[in-house]
């Protein structure tokens, strides 16, 4: 009799453990979707196609909204954390903003509204010990966005401290991409369209020593256009 009410303890263990990571795992797939509109309708507006921005932000909405109602309770590894209740409501607050602002022509204001999200989203899996892709990603684009003063302001690269400083922001966003490929899915790490974006980052970024070391601003301006096309391209794509 014991061993019978054993195993029933044992099989009752093993479908609440397989139901979880089932509930986990739809709510990646959940967030997936949500994210997917975010960072195109981020995309459009960064390139003012207000007319594709405004769509996805249709479907942002949708998607936002089922992933509410499907997770009204958020799943194990993200139950008690008080993220999660702020996230799904502020995140449906700054799609409306985010609404408001292209009609009132702001289309900067409605870039950061969305980017809250995607940031709120990572935050939230990260407060949950939950790291994806498009988190690795967000970091990518961070420290890009380091990078991006020495294109803004051409630097004295003759000065050792700039070069040293442009050398170890360099080296952090190739450092960061590595570490994006290295967690990606084999099947996201090996499509084409992965391959030309990450390895072109890194062929950009291994120009960056040359145009120290020939102190070329004019190579380095090129390098860092190059760069942060492909950084916005792999936001677009993987975010």
């Amino acid at each position: 009799m014991w061993l019978r009410q054993i195993g029933i303890a044992i099989l009752a263990t093993l479908a609440a453990t397989h139901a979880a990571a089932d509930d986990v795992a739809a709510f990646h797939a959940a967030v997936e979707e949500v994210a997917s509109h975010n960072r195109a309708a981020i995309g459009y507006l960064r390139t003012e196609n207000v007319d594709l921005a405004v769509t996805e932000l249709d479907r942002l909405r949708a998607a936002f909204g089922d992933l509410v109602a499907r997770f009204r309770i958020p799943p194990e590894p993200l139950r008690g954390n008080p993220l999660y209740l702020k996230t799904m409501v502020d995140g449906q607050v700054r799609i409306i903003t985010a609404t408001m602002m292209i009609d009132m022509g702001r289309l900067d204001l409605a870039r950061e509204s969305l980017q809250a999200i995607r940031q709120a989203l990572s935050d939230l899996r990260r407060a949950g010990k939950i790291e994806v892709l498009a988190d690795c990603v967000l970091d990518a684009n961070t420290a890009m966005e380091a990078l991006t003063a020495f294109r803004d302001t051409a630097p004295d690269l003759a000065a050792p401290a700039t070069a040293a400083d442009l050398a170890a922001k360099a080296k952090a966003y190739a450092d960061t991409l590595r570490r994006c490929e290295a967690m990606a899915p084999s099947e996201v790490r090996d499509s084409a369209e992965f391959r030309r974006l990450f390895d072109g980052a890194q062929a950009s970024l291994a120009l960056v020593p040359k145009a120290v070391e020939t102190r070329d601003p004019d190579l380095l301006h090129r390098v860092l256009i190059e760069l942060i096309s492909f950084d916005n391209l792999i936001a677009f794509r993987f975010g």
